[in-house]
């Protein structure tokens, strides 16, 4: 089975006006954040994405407490994805910081 590279740009294209935000991240926000990349900044979008990680897992947490104490406002599938949005953000985020410890391991293994 091949995929082409254009019918897979248009299939994301034709997903993409499909997908809403949540969680006050908007697709809009990150590309800004992005084009934002100064060294001075570095920092504050480290802990506003640690921020947004533990954002999503305080909402996972009260999602799931919610359900716990029965209350019929909250689906089970609600929480399952809750949980699931935060185990992803975390799991991204550990990855950066292995990355980033990597690649602070290589730079002061340099000779200078």
């Amino acid at each position: 089975m091949q995929i082409g590279a254009n019918s897979l740009l248009q299939e994301m294209q034709s997903l993409k006006g499909e997908v809403t935000p949540s969680f006050g991240i908007s697709p809009n926000n990150i590309v800004q954040q992005v084009n934002n990349t100064s060294g001075a900044d570095f920092g504050q979008l480290l802990s506003q994405a640690i921020g947004n990680v533990s954002g999503l897992q305080s909402t996972s947490s009260n999602l799931a407490t919610r359900l716990d104490m029965g209350d019929t406002t909250v689906s089970l599938s609600d929480s399952v994805i809750a949980r699931e949005k935060a185990s992803v953000a975390f799991e991204a985020t550990i990855q950066v910081r292995n990355k980033l410890v990597e690649a602070y391991k290589e730079i002061m293994s340099m000779p200078v």
